[in-house]
């Protein structure tokens, strides 16, 4: 009889290990694709919280800085105020610089015991943000705690018209005076206060006079400056001694006492 020899049967799972080894290395390269995503995920995250927390420190250490004035002790002077009828008082000068480029030309005058009678700022701004003007005039008039400014009516000068400012709940006769001119072109602001005189009028008179007295030394590159001090120069009148002249020329516009036209 012939044997014959059975051949071992084939397997039928020859390409399954294979397949199996590509499915596992498909999983963990998925896997580590996805570790390392949420990985820099996560670093993106922790970044962004550090740099939060950081954020109001940077604004707080940026802001004095951007609201500060310093003295320009080497700036030549641009103004001067002459034959200012101010005996035995002092005057000092300064000129303040801001790093947006405004500048302030100030002066102050103050008596034999140091006490201060009086000032004038002119204001000339470059970028910075401007404050209120009557709330900075309230805080030079009254450093040790701002009061409230009430309208005291308007003079008339060589700038032109210019309001009055007195603090509120003050007696007429006693209250120091503050004023406050705006020009346009060049954008410049004269502000200032005074002491000088025993009334009213008389005070409104030493504004009048010192705006009068108040001329241009240097204009620099700026031809608006020169051209608003020459027209102004045109205007200038006297100084005078007593108060009535300083006032406006309406009376509609003097706020203390106005004097009606006609009987009644």
């Amino acid at each position: 009889m012939r044997l014959f020899r059975a051949d071992p049967a084939a397997p039928h799972h020859t390409r399954n290990p294979s397949a199996l080894t590509s499915f596992v290395d498909e999983v963990y390269a998925t896997l580590s694709r996805l570790f390392a995503y949420v990985a820099v995920l996560a670093l993106f995250v922790v970044l962004g919280n550090y740099l939060w927390k950081q954020l109001p420190d940077a604004t707080a250490m940026a802001a004095p800085a951007a609201a500060s004035w310093s003295p320009a002790g080497r700036t030549a002077p641009a103004f001067a105020v002459s034959r200012l009828d101010l005996q035995d008082k002092t005057e000092a000068y300064e000129i303040f610089r801001h790093p947006e480029g405004g500048r302030k030309d100030v002066f102050r005058w103050a008596d034999a015991d140091g006490a201060p009678v009086a000032e004038l700022e002119i204001y000339r701004p470059g970028g910075e943000a401007m404050g209120p003007a009557v709330t900075e005039i309230a805080g030079r008039l009254d450093p040790n705690g701002v009061r409230e400014l009430e309208a005291a009516g308007i003079v008339d000068s060589k700038f032109g018209s210019v309001t009055l400012l007195r603090p509120g709940r003050q007696d007429g006769d006693g209250a120091c005076l503050g004023f406050l001119k705006q020009a346009d072109a060049p954008d410049l602001r004269i502000s200032g206060w005074t002491c000088q005189g025993t009334s009213l009028p008389a005070r409104r008179a030493a504004i009048v006079c010192m705006l009068n007295r108040l001329t241009l030394l240097a204009a620099g590159n700026d031809p608006r400056l020169a051209a608003l001090f020459a027209h102004a120069e045109l205007k200038r009148t006297d100084c005078v001694t007593s108060g009535a002249p300083a006032l406006s020329a309406d009376w509609v516009m003097g706020s203390e006492n106005p004097r009606l036209r006609g009987a009644l």
